[in-house]
């Protein structure tokens, strides 16, 4: 864990903590191998990676609309009951976000512009699986893009060694409302949604996490399907005060290196007394957690670091760019304001970052590594396209009409100037 004054860091060492893309070149060949031969042999290579990389043998690569079902009646009352009330969350927050489906403005008389919004047509949702179970992905993935009105949305998640998808995974698809789902994962799925097979819908959008292979495999199908962003191990960034409580803060960085060994968790204050308190919990608190190995080896890529003011928190959290930031100072609204890259922020001692990843409605899907300095988190915006509208009569068009020949003219693109032209001339 790094530890100590901002000022006193070695820069390498400093930079090192900012700079923690993962390395995806690397890969490129294994992953490039995948992806061709997804292309070329569809679902028998499908079957084939399964059987290699998740230990399962599988006939039927799309699960059927009744093994969904019994999956979901075979979920406890109650756990169903906290998976609707989190998607009932995560659906009020994005139908918030639709803009207007249509508008127009008057440029000047005889000139209306405006612009349409349509959603998507097929988007694929990757949830990742196997002997895990991430049902809130599948929440976060599936419910914006049904309520953007995409047609389809295909979920791919891996299936578990006897070649069944995990149920609680099922029953949130099928709450999110997933039109397809298939048991199949990792570069294998990716390939599969971007070039279609016999069992997999080719889809024009992929979204949702994944390992570092499913990130490379996302990075190069960029050409067939777009992508959300790309997104490595998970972190947090938590910039605090004298006014935050230690072992809340220990337990948010915790519960951040929980994720991953690769995980980063990251506290920046002005208080060289919660700085040390803060440490002290970690160490404690760890020793009483269920997956002590991971986050023992995740806490080796933590910081606990101590600046001069709330201005170099700020500053130094903008450098980092992280994918959650929490904010627990007396002046929150004075650090918001001054924040420009982050996936999500969470305000006060009782927003921690798990609240986003479950049931506060806001999206879990986030850029890792820096990259909130150019993407945003997975949004309704992601599944919708732009398309803007001009109507415009004859006397619109003379109003522009000197202007467009002109500027045609001096680009050497004479057709353009007479298309002006003809429709004043008879």
């Amino acid at each position: 864990m790094l530890y100590g004054k901002l000022s006193e860091i070695p820069k390498k060492e400093l930079q090192a903590l900012i700079e923690r893309a993962g390395e995806l070149t690397n890969l490129n060949d294994t992953v490039s191998s995948i992806i061709v031969n997804v292309r070329s042999k569809g679902d028998v290579s499908l079957r084939e990676y399964t059987q290699r990389f998740d230990g399962a043998i599988i006939e039927d690569i799309e699960v059927s609309k009744e093994d969904i079902e019994k999956a979901y009646d075979s979920i406890d009352r109650e756990i169903i009951k906290h998976l609707k009330i989190a998607a009932g969350n995560i659906r009020k927050f994005h139908e918030a976000q639709m803009p207007e489906k249509i508008w127009f403005m008057e440029l000047v008389p005889g000139i209306e512009v405006g612009q349409k919004i349509t959603a998507l047509k097929t988007v694929g949702a990757y949830v990742p699986g196997g002997r895990a179970s991430y049902p809130s992905t599948a929440l976060m993935t599936i419910i914006p893009a049904k309520v953007a009105g995409v047609r389809n949305v295909v979920m791919c998640t891996p299936p578990r060694p006897d070649g069944t998808v995990n149920p609680l995974t099922l029953a949130a698809a099928k709450i999110a409302g997933a039109d397809h789902v298939y048991r199949v994962g990792g570069v294998q799925a990716v390939a599969a949604m971007a070039y279609g097979t016999e069992s997999v819908m080719k889809v024009d959008k992929i979204v949702g996490p994944g390992n570092v292979y499913v990130t490379a495999a996302k990075m190069q199908i960029r050409d067939l399907a777009d992508i959300d962003f790309p997104a490595g191990p998970s972190e947090v960034l938590i910039i605090a005060d004298d006014s935050a409580h230690p072992a809340m803060i220990a337990a948010d960085m915790i519960a951040q290196a929980e994720h991953d060994p690769n995980a980063v968790s990251v506290l920046v204050t002005t208080s060289e007394k919660l700085a040390y308190d803060v440490r002290e919990e970690v160490f404690n608190q760890v020793n009483s957690t269920l997956r002590k190995e991971i986050i023992s080896l995740s806490l080796k890529n933590a910081g606990i670091l101590i600046a001069d003011s709330i201005q170099e928190c700020i500053e130094f959290s903008n450098s980092f760019a992280p994918e959650h930031l929490e904010i627990i100072t007396i002046n929150d609204d004075f650090v918001l304001n001054r924040i420009e890259h982050a996936g999500s922020i969470f305000i006060g001692k009782y927003a921690p970052v798990p609240v986003g990843d479950y049931a506060s409605g806001t999206n879990h899907v986030l850029p890792t590594a820096g990259y909130a300095r150019m993407y945003s988190g997975l949004n309704l915006m992601h599944f919708l396209k732009i398309s803007s509208i001009q109507r415009i009569s004859k006397d619109g068009l003379s109003s522009i009409q000197d202007t467009v020949i002109t500027l045609a003219e001096k680009e050497g693109l004479n057709a353009h100037a007479d298309a002006i032209r003809i429709r004043f001339s008879r």
